[in-house]
Formats: structure tokens, C-alpha cells, sequence
């Protein structure tokens, strides 16, 4: 569901207790095309200064600077709470756009906001029911074939008791019907999880070149998820090749921005 964040208009799902998460759409900032206009990535050739400004415009709505990662579409879980980085992602001293190289965050310290990047790939949160610790991660096809997921859940269970009960959110991200894949990604799932071909459609007539497939990324995420132990998986329904006129698609057209996504520990949001 789309709502409103002051002046930003933001995806997010149902309620969860002690924990807040959404994912930005491209409107609201300041970047020119073709990054306009809410672009928080200051790696894909966007004016630095206007990509510092989205930043604090979001800092500012929000109450808290959030952990910026270097993303390189890895499995490495950045510990958020045992990081000599500072709160907005940076070193002391450092400029505030450098990041930890991690492609997944953690944190069990209220008001401590964790952030990632996407532009197609899936941006998932993960937390306990009791809202004791929340992780995000960015989960491309290399990334979640590698176990960037499996790496996140595990982060999050080495700080639970051994009883928590995990619920995870997958955010706008391509849906199958844009995502076409060649063999080599059909590979990385199937060859060691032949049950993974479920979530691949092959496209007609393409044998010739080694076959193309409609993979569909969100449903590999369940997958895993499922898999992992997580009990309850909500998934969002926007695809953001469909709709880039909302969200940043690499695949639509590129170069293009990015889109955040947030999560973070907040008793105040405490259900009933």
C-alpha cells in the first residue's frame, strides 16, 4: 500500500509491532533526470550535492539519520550496532556517502534506522514478531542465489531466543512477467534446488540460444524465506519495471536512481 510520509509518498505493508519499514518511490527530491527525483544513490552519476539532499530530507522526516550500505550485491550482514561507522553510514571525519561494503544490515537498538538501496532488485526486511531486532537486505538474483538471505535470518537468530517468531516483507521490485533471465540464472537456483523451477517460465523458441526465462524473484525470496524458517511472508504487488512513472527501474531505462528502503525499532508503534 502507498501512503504518506510528510512530504513523500511511501510503500509499505501491515503494521508490525515495535518496528517501522517502507520503501521510498522516485518522487519528492531534488535530482535532476535522469535520476528525478528522489535519488539516494550517490554511485549511479547523480550530482552528489542533490543526492546529499534526498538524504537529509529523509533524515529529517524520519528523526534519524539512517546506515547507508555499499552494496555490491554480496551476502556480508553489516552489525549495525558494532560498527565503527557513524549513524548516517559514515567514519568520523569521513565524507557522509562513504558506507560499510555490505549488501544486508542489522540492528537490536531502538531509533536506529537501517537502509538499502534498489532499482529492480528485491528490498526485504526482516524482523521478530516482538520487535526485538530488524534486519533489511538487498537481494538481486546473485545475491539471493548466494545466500545473502540465508546470511540475514541467521544474523537475526544468533540475537533471539531460540523460540522468536520471524516475519519478513519483500518491497516494489520487478515482477516475473519483465524479469526475462538467461541459463546461467536459471542455473544458480536450479542446479542445487531443482524445486526452484516453479518460479521460472521459459520463453517459447528461445532453445537456439540456450533458452530465456521469466524468473520470478520475489517468488525465490518466499522460497528461501519459507525455507529459512520465516512464518509469515508479505509481499508487495507493485512491479517497478511496470511502473516507472513511481519507482526507479534499471531494466526500464538506465542510468537511472535508486530507491530506499527503511526499517527500524520504534516501541511507539506497539500493536494492541
Amino acid at each position: 500500500m502507498t501512503t504518506q510520509l510528510g512530504s513523500f509518498q511511501v510503500v509499505s505493508g501491515t503494521p508490525w509491532r515495535g518496528v517501522r519499514y517502507f520503501c521510498t518511490t522516485r518522487l519528492g527530491g531534488y535530482s535532476v533526470p535522469p535520476f528525478d527525483t528522489l535519488n539516494f544513490a550517490a554511485h549511479v552519476g547523480d550530482d552528489a550535492a542533490s543526492v546529499q539532499a534526498c538524504r537529509e530530507a529523509l533524515a529529517a522526516q524520519i528523526g534519524v539519520t539512517p546506515v547507508w550500505l555499499d552494496q555490491v550485491h554480496g551476502t556480508t550482514v553489516h552489525d549495525a550496532d558494532a560498527s565503527a561507522f557513524a549513524p548516517g553510514g559514515a567514519p568520523s571525519g569521513q565524507a557522509s556517502l562513504v558506507a560499510p561494503v555490505a549488501d544486508a544490515a542489522i540492528t537490536s537498538c531502538e531509533g536506529r534506522a537501517l537502509a538499502i538501496l534498489t532499482a529492480d532488485c528485491l528490498p526485504v526486511v526482516v524482523a521478530d514478531e516482538a520487535g526485538r531486532a530488524v534486519a533489511v537486505a538487498h537481494a538481486g538474483w546473485r545475491g539471493l542465489a548466494a545466500g545473502v538471505l540465508d546470511n540475514t535470518v541467521l544474523a537475526l537468530r544468533a540475537r533471539l531466543p531460540d523460540q522468536a517468531v520471524l516475519r519478513a516483507w519483500i518491497g516494489p521490485a520487478i515482477g516475473q512477467s519483465a524479469f526475462e533471465v538467461g541459463p546461467d540464472v536459471y542455473a544458480a537456483f536450479c542446479d542445487s534446488q531443482p524445486e526452484c523451477a516453479v518460479y521460472f517460465a521459459q520463453r517459447p523458441g528461445t532453445e537456439s540460444v540456450g533458452g530465456k526465462w521469466l524468473a520470478d524473484l520475489a517468488g525465490l525470496a518466499r522460497h528461501r524465506l519459507a525455507a529459512l524458517g520465516v512464518r509469515y511472508i508479505e509481499q508487495s504487488s507493485w512491479c517497478t519495471y511496470r511502473h516507472p512513472e513511481l519507482f526507479y527501474s534499471y531494466r526500464f531505462k538506465h542510468p537511472t536512481g535508486r530507491m530506499a528502503t527503511l526499517a527500524w525499532l520504534d516501541p511507539a508503534t506497539d500493536l494492541p
